[in-house]
């Protein structure tokens, strides 16, 4: 196997509810990341996000790793890791930093930024992420970018993302079982957004809505910036339960009913249609109209895009998302769901794909590998930032010590 010193390898590891993906991507000289191995597996030992079986979970989790680095021909060390659950919180703060007519440095932005980040936190919380919104200037507000500009004093609006110290270590545990270490934890949501949103939609407003297996995941993006995080804890595996225990079928039959001939519109399934449908303790199949199997979706459909639009309504934000909402993760694939959820949210609404990955790409366009797509995107993005400040460094150094020759020291 080649080892990792040879190749800058980034990993993202996504251990869902229904499924863990892998995915290990090379980062290429022009910036970009190519797939070179693809694991997944069913997950097991899961539940809403947090961990209920942790061998089981180890298992599901070793199963997915060992599938990719077969394809990868490599042996990963480290991994960026998603984290989901009703734990999951946010809440948005700001901060202010006299600077005193001088131009602003990125030192200055580092400053404000951590002044408002320090906030108290439970003891058992755990901060994830600080992601900056918008700065202001003395009078002048929406600032993307101060460095270089001046005024008296600076206010920086920041999103606060966190979670439970407990749930976090549990996860990064089971990753540390495998003789592995994370990098990073990165809410799902996040990650997601960066693997299927334009800067534009960004720009213009828009909510990207990741359904999963247990939880759906919210991020609500405004003018270029992070507004507003949730987390609902009912998602894909409510419909699973809901055909399993109405037809009377075992969950993993049910799971498959589901991927293979279920709509969330009866409307658009025809009455003469029919599926076989698998019984339980040795009894014979059964045959089933379609059209039936459709009529018990889609309440629970509804249910879940209410709910949905209920976060969307209570962040206040609803007018803000002109491009509208794009629907990820596997439950986001099911036929009708994108012209269920036009007609309930009354707004545009799309499937968000992974983009901008080069290499083994045709494996991972699917919506369900929306969240590990995004933790390479973000791993990238976190190795290049590590590889440029240590690049200024070193150039500060050798200036020094130029100087220091010069007798300019």
């Amino acid at each position: 196997m080649s080892k990792v010193a040879d190749r800058k390898l980034v990993v993202g590891l996504d251990i869902g509810t229904s499924r863990v993906k892998a995915i290990v991507g090379e980062l290429l000289v022009d910036g970009g990341v190519s797939i070179v191995g693809v694991g997944s597996h069913a997950s097991r030992g899961m539940d809403k996000g947090g961990v209920n079986d942790l061998n089981l979970v180890v298992q599901s989790v070793q199963r997915a790793l060992d599938e990719m680095e077969l394809m990868a021909d490599c042996k990963v060390s480290s991994v960026f890791m998603s984290v989901s659950g009703r734990h999951v919180q946010c809440q948005n703060e700001n901060g202010m930093v006299p600077i005193n007519n001088r131009e602003v440095t990125q030192a200055e932005v580092d400053n404000v930024i951590h002044a408002a980040r320090s906030v108290p936190f439970a003891a058992e919380r755990r901060l994830l992420h600080v992601l900056p919104q918008d700065f202001t200037i003395d009078v002048q507000e929406k600032i993307k970018n101060p460095v270089g500009m001046s005024g008296v004093r600076m206010e920086a609006e920041v999103h606060i993302v966190t979670c439970s110290d407990d749930m976090a270590k549990n996860l990064v545990k089971c990753v540390e079982r495998c003789e592995l270490t994370a990098d990073q934890l990165i809410f799902s949501a996040l990650a997601s957004s960066y693997a299927v949103l334009t800067e534009d939609e960004k720009e213009l407003g828009v909510c990207v809505v990741d359904i999963g297996g247990g939880t759906i995941d919210i991020v609500i993006y405004a003018d270029g910036a992070i507004r507003h995080t949730a987390v609902i804890p009912v998602a894909g595996n409510q419909i699973t339960s809901d055909i399993a225990k109405i037809f009377r079928t075992p969950i993993s039959h049910a799971e498959d009913i589901k991927i293979n001939y279920a709509c969330a519109l009866k409307d658009m399934v025809g009455m003469e249609e029919n599926i076989e449908v698998p019984s339980v303790g040795g009894r014979p199949a059964r045959a089933m109209s379609r059209h039936t199997l459709a009529e018990v979706i889609e309440p629970r459909y509804q249910e879940l895009f209410e709910l949905i639009q209920e976060e969307i309504k209570s962040s206040g934000l609803e007018e803000q998302i002109a491009a509208g909402i794009v629907l990820t993760g596997g439950t986001a694939k099911m036929e009708g769901a994108v012209e269920f959820a036009e007609e309930i949210f009354q707004m545009p609404v799309r499937t968000g794909q992974p983009m901008g990955m080069k290499g083994l790409s045709e494996y991972i366009e699917d919506p369900a590998f929306a969240t590990a797509v995004g933790l390479l995107h973000y791993g990238r993005m976190e190795m290049q930032s590590k590889q440029s400040a240590k690049s200024k460094n070193t150039e500060s150094v050798w200036s020094r010590l130029q100087s220091f020759f010069k007798g300019e020291f």
